[in-house]
């Protein structure tokens, strides 16, 4: 954590930036232990003093107030009464008789010697299960807790906030084991829950170990496809012998859907009548549901996909769009080895973003088809269910109409394709929409109630009774 001295007032703070990793300190030059916390959010008047207590000295931070509640003078004030209150010791007869009085009142006191990592992530994955957070990113943070940090399980917080030197060296440590984006992950970890223990648990030191960590640069990773990419991948997504998986793989490119929540998609997900199919849970948890528009090719992927899955696993095709084998009913990994098929995952998921710049899609209509948060006061007027029925079913399409035109696009010599996607359902079901031979002169048009109803009922029971 850097820092620097200068004389506090509401001038020289009013031209303080806020960080842009971590956080930074201002010490006071006029008032030794008073000093400006400033982190990514907020900046936070602080002061840090001594005190003797059974022959030992003890440091205690206090925090006085955020800049927008107090202004500097206030705060100066505010941290000489505060500082001398430490040099009392009044701070720790305050906790000292709080902690009694819970006591009588039969509640049970925890010493913040015995908070321990295991103790406080067990009361961080509580907090997380609350707000609702999906069981893959619980599952994410409990990695992070119990392989990579197992042998600091039983290490009280207490000894993490006061060496932070600990943490510093376990990052250089997981760096070169995990690699850094790895090592970033379980500090950021840590640091969450350190911070959450420390509401409950004000006597912990207000720094945050992490806080001595040099983090990893981490650079966004570009595996994006281009539409002169878009052939090779096709010829070999339509070589996979997994019929489920193949469909699974150009739909996520069809959609730039997250993998994860695309597995989970259920048949009572998909509805034909409103051509959409729901996510329920996605990134964000269930408060950022929200609905796919879907294009012809779209519809024809997953009706393909419906069928191959009630005839390799027709029970678990009662409920699930991409059955599997499994435990769960679904596919619960979409992996490849990159040999047989180059871009798979969140790599789609780039490419879809790509793909729908190159074909002249608006910024606010991506966002709005893979489900982004808008930026702005404008922005956050727009009512995404209002522009579903027509304006971003039209976007899907033309999106979708790129992607399969240039990924069936004709060779060098001129020469069509051979067909490159296998018939996996039925003729009546669009797999001409990847053979160009012949050329389709409906491509591009809305999936009229004929060829709907053909779709229907490619996928038995449940197309008929949504038709």
């Amino acid at each position: 954590m850097s820092e620097f001295r200068a004389t506090l007032n509401d001038k020289m703070i009013g031209r303080l930036a806020l960080a842009d990793e971590g956080q930074y300190v201002v010490r006071d030059a006029d008032l030794k232990g008073f000093y400006l916390l400033v982190g990514k959010r907020k900046m936070t008047f602080m002061v840090q003093g001594e005190f003797w207590e059974e022959g030992k000295r003890h440091g205690k931070k206090v925090a006085i107030g955020c800049i927008d509640e107090i202004t500097t003078r206030d705060a100066r004030i505010r941290a000489k009464d505060a500082l001398a209150k430490i040099a009392r010791g009044d701070f720790a007869a305050e906790a000292a008789e709080a902690a009694k009085a819970k006591a009588e009142a039969g509640l049970a006191v925890q010493k913040v010697s015995d908070i321990t990592l295991r103790s406080a992530w067990a009361r961080y994955k509580i907090y997380l299960e609350r707000k609702d957070r999906s069981a893959a990113t619980i599952a994410g943070y409990g990695d992070h807790v119990e392989r990579l940090l197992k042998d600091w399980l039983d290490t009280p917080l207490m000894t993490l906030g006061e060496n932070p030197r600990m943490v510093s060296d376990r990052h250089d440590l997981l760096t070169k084991d995990c690699g850094p984006y790895g090592a970033n992950g379980c500090m950021r970890t840590l640091r969450a829950i350190y911070n959450h223990a420390r509401r409950s648990a004000r006597e912990l030191p207000a720094d945050n170990p992490t806080s001595a960590v040099d983090w990893n640069d981490e650079k966004r990773r570009d595996t994006a496809m281009g539409t002169f990419d878009l052939p090779a991948w096709i010829d070999e997504a339509g070589r996979l012998r997994h019929a489920i998986r193949r469909e699974f793989h150009l739909f996520t490119l069809l959609s730039g859907s997250r993998p994860t929540a695309l597995r989970q998609a259920e048949v009572a997900h998909f509805s034909f009548p409103r051509r959409v199919l729901h996510i329920p849970r996605p990134k964000g948890g269930a408060k950022r549901a929200f609905d796919i528009p879907l294009s012809r090719e779209m519809i024809c992927c997953l009706a393909r996909a419906m069928r191959a899955s009630r005839m390799l696993h027709p029970k678990n095709a009662e409920k699930w769009i991409f059955a599997a084998d499994s435990a769960d009913g679904h596919l619960v990994e979409h992996k490849e080895v990159r040999e047989r098929l180059s871009k798979w995952g969140n790599d789609l998921r780039q490419s879809y973003r790509t793909l729908g710049q190159a074909a002249g899609l608006s910024e606010v209509d991506m966002h709005l088809l893979m489900n982004h948060r808008l930026s702005g006061v404008n922005a956050g007027y727009i009512t995404r269910d209002k522009l579903m029925s027509d304006h971003l079913r039209a976007a899907q399409q033309k999106l979708s109409c790129y992607i399969v035109t240039a990924g069936t696009a004709q060779g060098k010599d001129g020469a069509r394709r051979e067909r490159v996607w296998p018939k996996l359902a039925s003729r009546r079901i669009g797999d001409e929409m990847l053979d160009p031979t012949p050329p389709n002169p409906n491509l591009g048009r809305p999936l009229g109630p004929r060829r709907l109803k053909h779709a229907v009922e490619a996928v038995g029971d449940f197309g008929a009774e949504a038709a």
